[in-house]
C-alpha cells in the first residue's frame, strides 16, 4: 500500500514566529503532509551546533490549516533529530528548511543554521533543501520565493537527489526574477570586525560587525555571480568534503 501523500518536515533558524517558516509551510503543504519543528527563538549562523550539556523540550504549539505546529529549544540541526527520533511516526520525505532572512549564498553556507538543519536531513537519508532570501527584513515579500520553492521541490519529487547531497538555494529580493539558475558555490568571506564597548562594571564586551566579500568578483559560473543579475541560484552541495585533488596526490607523511 502506497502513502497518499509525501511526508515534508519543515524547520528553519529564525525561529517559529518568522515570517519565512510560515511562507515555507503553507507553500509545501500543496505537495504533502507538512509537519514544523522549529524552535522558540532565532538560532541564526548556528551551522550544525546541537545541544549536548542542556535537556530538550518539545511542544505541541498548534494545528493550523492542517499543519502541525511543533516547538523546541533546541537548534535547527536539533529540531531535525528530535523530529526524527520522537515527533514523527515515519521518516520524512523531504525535509525543507528556511525560509532564512537573508542570505547564505557563497561561503555563509557553513554558517547558516538554515543550511545546518538541511544538512542534518542529508545525513539521516532523507532529501533535504534549504532555502534563503536575500532580504533581512522581518516582514519580507516572499511572493516570488513561492514560485522558487514549487519549481525546486517539484524537480526533487521527480528526480530525487543523489545520496549525500542536499540543495542550497538563493532567491534575490525582487519582483520578478529572471529565472533559476543550477551553478556552483561562490568563493568568498566575511571580513569581519568587532565593537569594542564596555558594560557598566567596566568590562569590555564586543559584538561581531562585518561585510561580505566576493573573491572571484569576474567569475560568471557563481551563485554570487547569478543573484546579482537577479536569477535565484540552485547549489548542489556534499556531506563528503573530501578534497580529492589533493587526496589523489602522492603525500608521504614520516614519523
Amino acid at each position: 500500500m502506497t502513502k497518499e501523500k509525501p511526508v515534508i518536515l519543515v524547520t528553519n533558524d529564525d525561529g517559529i514566529h518568522a515570517k519565512g517558516i510560515l511562507t515555507l509551510a503553507e507553500t509545501v503543504k500543496e505537495f504533502g503532509k507538512v509537519i514544523v519543528v522549529s524552535a522558540d527563538r532565532s538560532y541564526s549562523a548556528m551551522s550544525h551546533a546541537i545541544t549536548v550539556k542542556d535537556p530538550l523540550r518539545i511542544k505541541e504549539v498548534e494545528e493550523r490549516n492542517g499543519i502541525h505546529f511543533y516547538q523546541t529549544n533546541g537548534t535547527p540541526a536539533d529540531c531535525v533529530k528530535l523530529a526524527l527520533h520522537f515527533i514523527l511516526d515515519e521518516k520524512p520525505d523531504y525535509i525543507v528548511s528556511g525560509i532564512n532572512h537573508g542570505t547564505n549564498s557563497s561561503t555563509s553556507v557553513h554558517y547558516s543554521g538554515t543550511l545546518g538543519a538541511a544538512r542534518e536531513g542529508c545525513l539521516n537519508g532523507v532529501p533535504s533543501i534549504g532555502f534563503s532570501l536575500l532580504s533581512y527584513d522581518p516582514d519580507a515579500d516572499f511572493s516570488e520565493s513561492k514560485k522558487v520553492i514549487r519549481s525546486v521541490l517539484s524537480e526533487t519529487i521527480k528526480n530525487g537527489l543523489p545520496s549525500g547531497t542536499f540543495l542550497n538555494v538563493n532567491i534575490p529580493e525582487s519582483k520578478k526574477l529572471a529565472g533559476i539558475k543550477h551553478c556552483r558555490q561562490g568563493n568568498g568571506k566575511w571580513v569581519e570586525e568587532f565593537i569594542e564597548r564596555e558594560d557598566p562594571r567596566g568590562q569590555k564586551y564586543y559584538w561581531l560587525t562585518g561585510h561580505f566579500k566576493n573573491l572571484e568578483p569576474e567569475a560568471k559560473d557563481t551563485d554570487e555571480y547569478f543573484l546579482e543579475q537577479n536569477f535565484a541560484t540552485v547549489v548542489p552541495c556534499k556531506i563528503d568534503i573530501t578534497d580529492f585533488e589533493t587526496l589523489n596526490k602522492e603525500i608521504k607523511y614520516a614519523l
